[in-house]
């Protein structure tokens, strides 16, 4: 069960610094295993697909690639109210991305000179939903409607076949919802290469994004400077931060809702009081027992959470900056007071009635978030993980005529004479 410390300067420290490390074990054998399957997939391309989809999930589809009347036709199989939250979610989501677009600008100067930036979105992107007993619906309206607000122009899906060989319908229904183009029943790191490299059946994309196990997180890793990814996740984890006003039914709820997705994920509490703390201990207790994952629950309370009692509020702001959690949820009476204190978290939840959950599901921020520390300097999944920019300059030979001399100069203080000759050239009689 989860233990509860005083902060003392030391002892949260240790703690905090073995929640850091324990997502930065590299397993050996598996990169080996990952390595040689992509290897394998670069050479042989669908041949060694088909033979690990047989491999690893019992049965290898006749064909790869879903039909468009299949996919659309997904939504009839499944349960209508579901199908009705998935376009409110949908729609929470579409609507809070549409805010992130930018646009392409251009200015003109009084000189001649024009600049200007050009946004447009990436040609074709790879999306990996996981499968099997860990078929996340809401992970394929996260990632592919940011990517198509983004301008995305072909959004290619892959997803591991179920034990019959057919795809999941409540995935299927999920990416007919958000406009996912194409639609791959292949998963594991060998559909992670099939996108980098592309295939016979597979197209080659510009960019993987999505959940998996370790193969598919070592495989996006491995290939990255071949295809671009979203991040490396690691082990979901969160931090509360709570005083005397929170609810312990809601804090041990929210808690073990992070609880249960791994043995390695991480759950904190920070406190200031010592009454609450207790209380959430046992709350902890009484509800584990009525929760299907409880002994996944348990491991994961008891190896990495942890109840940080301090003295004020403004070390727990302080901890949790250096944390630098993927949630943090924020249980106090006034919780807007803290939004301009809390710099490092990959989505900040404020008030009693907030949890996490929601944004896993549906108030619309993404839900794709920076784990292990890395929210100090990564943000959460975006339009703008889907746009590639780039700048543009013109300049009229006056204008170029004003500054010669300026990037001349420059040119030969960096010993790049040919830089120098470029300009200099241009205004030579010779």
């Amino acid at each position: 069960m989860i233990k509860t410390i005083k902060a003392d300067g030391k002892t949260e420290k240790e703690f905090l610094s073995q929640v850091r490390e324990r997502s930065s074990q590299t397993n050996k054998d598996v990169t080996a295993v990952v390595s040689d399957i992509i290897e394998n997939v670069r050479t042989r391309g669908d041949e060694a697909v088909r033979e690990y989809t047989i491999r690893f999930d019992g049965k290898a589809p006749e064909c790869f690639e879903v039909s468009r009347e299949e996919l659309l036709a997904s939504c009839e199989r499944c349960d209508a109210a579901f199908i009705d939250t998935l376009k409110k979610a949908a729609d929470n989501i579409r609507d809070f991305h549409a805010r992130q677009k930018q646009q392409s600008w251009l200015t003109a100067k009084e000189n001649g000179v024009i600049m200007g930036q050009r946004v447009r979105g990436l040609a074709r992107v790879g999306l990996y939903v996981p499968g099997g007993t860990a078929a996340y619906p809401s992970s394929v309206l996260m990632n592919a409607i940011p990517a198509k607000i983004a301008g995305v122009k072909e959004l290619i899906m892959v997803t591991p076949p179920m034990k019959d060989g057919r795809p999941n319908p409540d995935i299927m229904a999920a990416a007919a919802i958000a406009g996912v183009d194409r639609v791959f029943l292949m998963g594991g790191a060998q559909a992670v290469a099939a996108l980098a490299y592309g295939t016979a059946t597979v197209p080659k994309v510009d960019k993987i994004v999505g959940p998996g196990n370790i193969f598919v997180a070592t495989a996006k890793k491995l290939l990255y400077g071949n295809v671009d990814i979203d991040m490396i996740a690691g082990p979901s984890e969160i931090l509360v931060l709570a005083d005397d006003s929170a609810d312990p039914k809601f804090l041990a709820a929210d808690l073990m809702s992070q609880a249960e997705h791994d043995r390695l994920a991480s759950t904190i509490l920070v406190t200031t009081s010592e009454a609450l703390a207790e209380a959430t201990v046992r709350e902890l207790d009484r509800q584990m027992q009525t929760l299907s994952r409880r002994e996944i629950i348990d491991e994961s309370l008891t190896n990495y959470g942890m109840i940080i009692v301090c003295d004020e509020m403004e070390k727990a702001v302080e901890m949790a900056n250096e944390l630098a959690p993927e949630h943090l949820e924020v249980c106090c009476q006034n919780p807007m007071e803290y939004v301009g204190k809390l710099d490092n978290a990959g989505s900040v939840f404020l008030g009693n009635y907030s949890p996490e959950p929601l944004g896993d599901y549906f108030a619309g921020p993404n839900h794709v978030l920076p784990t292990s520390g890395t929210a100090r300097f990564f943000s959460p999944l975006s339009v703008d993980s889907f746009v590639k920019k780039s700048s543009f300059i013109y300049y009229t030979e006056s204008a170029l005529a004003r500054d010669k001399d300026d990037i001349i100069r420059f040119a030969n203080t960096e010993g790049l004479t040919a830089h120098a000759n470029s300009i200099a050239v241009r205004f030579s009689e010779e």
